[in-house]
């Protein structure tokens, strides 16, 4: 273990600070810190910035409530960066997204491995350039009474398919309405993260309705 006098601070007294997601290894942001909101992030176990735009430490969720909660604070091989592991409580970016880093610049030949953020931070791209021949920029502009239409559709259609007992059919007919949820998602800007945390709400409450149950 190291302690902060060890770390290498820039001319302007900061350090960078690679905030990444402990459960999706996501990186979320690049932000910046100096000794004093990094000392007040160690204290708190929460993510405390410095803003280099407005010259002030800036406690991450104080206004928005998406508080990050540290795990780990790693210096590099030169004392000068940081990566810290945080668990979010809402999304990391100030537009509403999981992830400031969801807009691609340059994809290999060799594709990613498949996750919702992946292709949501798609979904992202396509809202914001609707490249033509694209069926998710045709859904962008038709709006959002054409995707909730869509939604409803392939509702009905995995209804059909599950009752039918059909497995194979359910399947394809769920990541159709997967597809076209987070589309809706992305329309209304609201992230995975989002939906993960009103998942884990209602399982601690259902754990505690259990336990008082058995009480």
């Amino acid at each position: 273990m190291i302690n902060i006098d060890e770390l290498k601070f820039d001319e302007k007294g900061l350090i960078p600070a690679i905030v990444v997601d402990a459960e999706s290894q996501k990186v979320l942001t690049l932000a910046y810190m100096n000794r004093e909101s990094l000392a007040i992030s160690l204290e708190k176990g929460l993510c405390c910035f410095y803003s280099r735009s407005r010259q002030q430490l800036w406690l991450k969720g104080e206004t928005s409530g998406n508080y990050q909660h540290i795990l780990s604070v790693t210096a590099d091989c030169d004392r000068d960066a940081l990566v810290v592991r945080v668990r979010k409580d809402g999304p990391a970016c100030h537009l509403g997204t999981d992830s400031c880093f969801s807009y691609p610049l340059w994809r290999g030949e060799e594709p990613e491995p498949f996750s919702l953020e992946g292709l949501y931070a798609l979904l992202l791209d396509r809202k914001e350039r609707r490249p033509e021949g694209s069926y998710t920029s045709y859904l962008f502009e038709k709006g959002l009474d054409k995707i909730l239409k869509k939604v409803g559709e392939e509702a009905t259609e995995v209804i059909i398919a599950g009752k039918a007992e059909d497995r194979r059919e359910t399947v394809y007919e769920l990541a159709d309405l997967s597809y076209h949820l987070l589309v809706l998602m992305a329309q209304l800007g609201i992230g995975p993260e989002e939906v993960r945390q009103e998942l884990a709400s209602r399982h601690i409450i259902d754990h505690k309705v259990k336990q008082e149950k058995m009480a």
